[in-house]
């Protein structure tokens, strides 16, 4: 019988709707609540658009959109350049740490499947479109619920973000685990899809408990069964279209699909 660890070595996760923060929350209420200080009304599917980038990339991607950049032009007389990104950004930190170290709670099982992919013999790494200021606000309270990865690659560590593969190469490097057809990347947004398609992982998306459902555990669990499963189809069908080679619930479901794909690579 073929094992996890006779087909991969590394698994790299996303931390935002993929290992803590049910629902990606921190990071849209964040940016809400930062562009909302400089006068500029963003709502949370604006927000939401490319969730997943380094967050003055978010920023920069959030300025094409034309509404926002309207808005912007409203408020603040003149178009948005790069100085407004970096006001964006100043007024993001505060909430955005503040919001990462509230909503820093691991989704159900990931502690536990951590502990089996260590058991199997497998590292632990991590990206994240949050900047190390912010994770510092994170990384302790992962740690007190037993979720230490071996490396933490933060936005800006690396030339490029996602969807490059930088951070996953950086790693690779950090970890030296190679080749990359035997890292896993797990990811909630479509563009961590692209950022481990482009980095040739196998690349696993997570559909209920990230940015595509945009709700937290019990809002999810509140709908209607109906209403929630054509949610899930429909995160699902997004993540596959962005490159997923498998999607799965939430991170509490990734051994089983380890395994089959294990089983069928054997």
């Amino acid at each position: 019988m073929t094992r996890i660890n006779d087909c991969f070595d590394m698994v790299v996760f996303d931390w935002a709707g993929t290992m803590i923060d049910f629902g990606s929350r921190a990071p849209v209420l964040a940016l809400v609540e930062a562009f909302a200080a400089l006068g500029v009304t963003v709502d949370e599917a604006e927000a939401r658009r490319d969730m997943g980038r380094a967050k003055a990339d978010h920023v920069r991607a959030l300025f094409e959109q034309p509404a926002v950049a309207l808005a912007w032009r409203k408020a603040q007389g003149a178009d948005p350049d790069q100085a407004a990104v970096d006001r964006v950004m100043a007024a993001l930190q505060a909430p955005m740490i503040r919001l990462a170290r509230e909503t820093a709670t691991l989704i159900p099982g990931a502690a536990e499947v951590v502990a089996e992919l260590r058991a199997e013999g497998l590292k632990i790494a991590s990206c994240t479109g949050y900047t190390r200021e912010m994770m510092q606000a994170v990384l302790p309270r992962a740690a007190d619920q037993d979720y230490a990865p071996d490396t933490v690659i933060c936005a800006h560590e690396t030339p490029q973000g996602r969807p490059s593969p930088q951070m996953i190469y950086k790693a690779c490097l950090d970890l030296d685990v190679w080749p990359l057809s035997r890292v896993v990347k797990v990811d909630d947004a479509e563009v961590g899809m692209a950022e481990g398609r482009n980095a040739g992982c196998f690349t696993v998306g997570v559909a209920a408990s990230g940015n595509m459902v945009g709700l937290t555990a019990q809002a999810l669990n509140d709908l209607d069964p109906g209403e929630r499963a054509d949610l899930l189809a429909q995160a699902a069908e997004r993540l596959y279209a962005a490159g997923a080679d498998l999607v799965i619930d939430t991170v509490a479901d990734l051994m089983p699909g380890l395994k089959a794909e294990a089983a069928r690579r054997g």
